[in-house]
């Protein structure tokens, strides 16, 4: 009986012993996860849909951790709380940012962390509290909620190209296609004539610029002339017609100072009479060609007279 007592107690002493053990050795593994990863809570304002418990934590692209809870808010079910686990030396700061995103290859949803300014402090828990990150709102989020609207604007779109495309309209553009085919045809047959006439158009261009220059070279040589030569031809006339009329004062003077002796002779009236009517004839002549150098200067040098214009 002493024996089998030893022996139970030796067997109820080595469970104890392996039980501590791994007692032991399961406290030292929570200790070294606890110290290899560090937990956060990230509260979303909006529908997390196709994140799930397992899913993926990303910063900047780069995964640091799992999403280990999803649950509600019991406060405001409208919000939805995410338990993240990430590497403990993820550089989790307070102006750290997280969204809903979707990975490239997969269309997982993922969790994706960014920012986080070298000046900011890091994210810590209160009163034992996990640390909170609150979302930003998601793009993803707003177009799988509004999914069904553009669901319904992609089938209008297709209806009223079903309408575009009826047969009706189907057989107004193959005539329309077709008349442009003629078209095109028609204007591939002409293109000789068409080169022909391009080449026409550029050597009429060509002869009107020479023309505008000549006619621009014979503007400046009238200008020239008008501003030299007239000048000149003017100034003579004038001066001969202060001489004439100086002439004419002189004679007319004369007249009446000797007009007893004029009238004494009727032989010296008569042989003076004709000189005088020619010296007023000439004076008229000089002040008529006066007048036109003055109204048409060009026309006069050049021998052409000033148009018309008419009057209606």
């Amino acid at each position: 009986m002493e024996t089998r007592a030893h022996h139970v107690l030796i067997g109820l002493f080595t469970v104890i012993v392996v039980t501590a053990a791994l007692l032991f050795a399961l406290w030292l593994a929570k200790s070294s996860s606890d110290r290899q990863f560090a937990d956060y809570q990230v509260v979303f304002d909006e529908a997390v849909t196709g994140l799930s418990k397992g899913s993926a934590v990303q910063y900047n692209g780069i995964k640091v951790g799992d999403v280990t809870q999803l649950r509600l808010d019991k406060q405001d079910p409208r919000k939805v709380l995410a338990t993240i686990r990430l590497a403990a030396d993820t550089p989790v700061r307070q102006d750290t940012h997280a969204k809903l995103a979707l990975t490239g290859v997969t269309g997982l949803a993922i969790i994706q962390l960014s920012g986080g300014s070298p000046q900011s402090p890091m994210l810590e828990g209160k009163d034992d509290q996990l640390p909170v990150i609150v979302a930003d709102p998601s793009p993803l989020s707003r177009l799988l909620a509004n999914g069904e609207d553009l669901v319904l604007n992609i089938n209008e779109v297709v209806a009223r190209a079903n309408q575009m495309l009826s047969p009706e309209n189907i057989d107004r553009i193959s005539r329309t296609l077709d008349h442009l085919d003629k078209a095109t045809g028609a204007i591939a047959n002409q293109r000789d004539d068409i080169k022909v006439l391009l080449q026409q158009l550029a050597q009429a261009s060509k002869q009107a610029n020479d023309t505008l220059a000549q006619t621009d070279e014979l503007v400046r040589h009238a200008n020239g002339l008008v501003d030299n030569q007239g000048r000149a031809t003017l100034d003579s006339a004038r001066n001969a017609m202060a001489s004439l009329e100086r002439s004419s004062a002189n004679i007319d003077r004369l007249l009446n100072n000797n007009s007893a002796a004029i009238s004494g002779g009727m032989q010296g009236f008569s042989e003076l009479g004709p000189a005088v009517r020619e010296l007023r004839d000439a004076a008229a002549s000089l002040r008529s060609i006066s007048h036109r150098f003055d109204d048409n200067p060009a026309g006069f040098l050049l021998g052409r007279d000033r148009n018309k214009e008419f009057v209606p």
